[in-house]
């Protein structure tokens, strides 16, 4: 599974990710003024965009910033081109170039530069912006990936019986991802109990159709149990 922008949100609607079963996959002159549009309505429509990062703080007095991910695809920060920037208040996101970027491991965020950010104090004006892109840009997977947004909703079932378990809810990141789901009522016997967490490993979970909307799971004897 990839993870991006839905993000953390998710895990999620709105930042970009990406899962794999059995294990993660791969998530200039300026004025003095900030090169975004200026603000106006307070509610954001954001259906089409995905959030992959938000800038926490400048770096150095260049015009450098730091940006915490919520994307799992490195490229989305450290390949030129243009991006787009939502601020506080905006209802659209505005493009902007991004001119550089790297990543800073022991920290767990990258530095970039974006065009027209030249000093500390625009960079400064930027803290808590976010990083966006179009919804439609998403990278290509490879076999056994998936984006996170395209697994919120599926419906899971007993593969042997057909029984319907519920319904993904969330995705857990864990040493093999977790997929939470929401418990159909004839599903559960202890009505106390609403989800459970599921490995989305391929032996557990053999089936992923992403056009029909489900997942067909073959869990151990015990395992949904387990989460009582």
């Amino acid at each position: 599974m990839k993870h991006e922008e839905a993000n953390k949100e998710i895990a999620s609607r709105g930042v970009e990710a990406q899962r794999s079963r059995g294990g993660r996959g791969k998530s200039k002159k300026s004025s003095p003024q900030s090169p975004i549009l200026n603000p106006q309505s307070p509610v954001p429509n954001l259906d089409n965009w995905l959030e992959i990062g938000k800038i926490v703080a400048p770096q150095g007095l260049s015009g450098e910033l730091r940006v915490y991910p919520v994307s799992d695809f490195p490229e989305r920060f450290e390949v030129p081109g243009k991006r787009w920037l939502l601020r506080s208040g905006d209802t659209e996101p505005q493009p902007i170039e991004l001119l550089t970027g790297r990543y800073v491991s022991n920290k767990n965020l990258f530095v970039i530069k974006l065009a027209g950010v030249e000093n500390c104090e625009q960079a400064e004006a930027l803290r808590g912006c976010k990083l966006m892109v179009p919804a439609s840009d998403r990278p290509q997977l490879s076999e056994d990936e998936y984006h996170v947004l395209d697994l919120i909703g599926l419906e899971v079932f007993m593969q042997a019986s057909g029984e319907l378990v519920g319904t993904v809810v969330d995705i857990i990141p864990a040493g093999n991802d977790l997929l939470e789901v929401k418990l159909h009522e004839s599903f559960a016997t202890d009505k106390k109990q609403k989800t459970v967490l599921i490995p989305f490993v391929q032996a557990i979970a053999p089936v992923v159709d992403l056009p029909s909307g489900r997942i067909e799971i073959t869990p151990p004897p015990g395992l949904l149990e387990i989460n009582n």
